[in-house]
């Protein structure tokens, strides 16, 4: 059952979401949080489709906060809200309801949006793209419990894990560290079956995919051992090798589905490790509420890693050389730097003609 309303406020929309729940027979709420989207109409549809599929295992009142911004100086005054309430079939197992803010309520939507909350369950803010750089900080971030984003949707990955990083707070996690966690629990598996010291480890993966790069800050971290970032064409994340005296562990995904796990003494076997959908990796985010010190830890080990190597770069930085008979000083071409353990790597000349999105 869907309802359109044009003009509204958030008293109108509470009274036609409780309306359409007679309508249809169900007038009880057994939902158990609110997931609130913001985004924009191009990401809309994909967004909330992800959404209620993830609903099925989680039964919440998703709120799409769309915020149109006008560029005509009197369509930025005329501050109005348009809302439409999905019920029953047409909203997963919950219910729906996508707001499109105008003009001057773009800048208030968390005022449309508190009305709009379940009471007494948790919150929990997603932003497919475009999330702030401080998310708790964000009005409609200090909301929330839970705040998620998808570093791999932003323009320069790598750089907003920094950014991360340096604004963190508990409760703040990300799409990309979602997909590495069956890689992460398999090595683990992998190295309590033997217990083998490991002395380096390798992560390989296309460029600029954050997961990749998490990965490798999370082994860096855990291990406390040198981890190289390799680049290949992909799909994602395709291979993980750690080094030991004893032999390696190589786990290695060359086609997105099925890996092949080695290990010395024991024979190859195939485990499944596909590539998951949006719908999946939220769901996983939204079964604990409770902050995630491990990609905290991770998160900060791995970018402080990165700024020492800056750091260390910019100091050892040859003088200005002299120039050739007759010519001005000029300065000497600075060295490339030289990636931290478990830090992002470096952008190479060229870039593979097309990335894939998950991990």
């Amino acid at each position: 059952m869907k309802i359109d309303l044009t003009e509204t406020n958030s008293s109108k929309i509470n009274a036609a979401m409780v309306q359409a729940r007679r309508d249809i027979g169900t007038p009880a709420i057994g939902m158990v949080l609110t997931l609130v989207i913001v985004t924009d109409e191009e990401n809309a549809y994909d967004a909330l489709k992800s959404a209620n599929d993830a609903s099925h295992e989680h039964p919440s009142r998703i709120v799409v906060v769309i915020k149109r911004v006008s560029r005509s100086p009197r369509s930025r005054r005329d501050a109005r809200l348009d809302a439409e309430v999905r019920v029953g079939a047409d909203s997963g197992s919950g219910e729906t309801v996508v707001l499109r803010l105008h003009g001057e309520l773009v800048d208030h939507a968390q005022s449309v949006v508190l009305p709009l909350l379940l009471p007494d369950a948790p919150v929990v803010v997603w932003w497919p793209d475009g999330a702030p750089a401080d998310l708790a900080g964000d009005p409609l971030g200090a909301l929330a419990q839970r705040r998620i984003t998808d570093t791999y949707s932003c323009e320069d990955p790598t750089g907003t894990l920094a950014t991360r990083a340096a604004a963190y707070a508990p409760g703040d996690t990300d799409l990309s560290w979602t997909r590495i966690t069956p890689w992460r629990s398999m090595l683990a598996a992998a190295l309590d079956q033997q217990n083998l010291s490991v002395v380096s480890a390798t992560v390989e993966g296309e460029d600029e995919n954050p997961s990749c790069e998490l990965l490798a800050m999370w082994l860096a971290d855990r291990l406390q051992v040198p981890v190289r970032r390799t680049l290949s064409s992909g799909p994602g994340l395709t291979s993980v090798r750690l080094e030991t005296k004893d032999g390696d562990i190589v786990l290695d995904r060359a086609d997105g589905s099925l890996a092949t796990l080695c290990m010395p003494g024991q024979p190859d076997r195939a485990v499944a490790l596909k590539r998951r959908e949006t719908a999946e990796l939220l769901a996983e985010e939204l079964r604990r509420l409770d902050p995630d010190n491990t990609y905290e830890s991770s998160l900060q080990f791995g970018v402080a890693k990165l700024h020492a190597a800056q750091a260390a770069t910019a100091k050892a930085a040859p003088p200005k050389a002299k120039a050739a008979e007759g010519r001005a000083d000029a300065p000497a071409p600075a060295p490339e730097p030289t990636p931290a353990e478990g830090a992002p790597a470096p952008k190479p000349a060229a870039k593979p003609a097309k990335k894939s999105a998950a991990g």
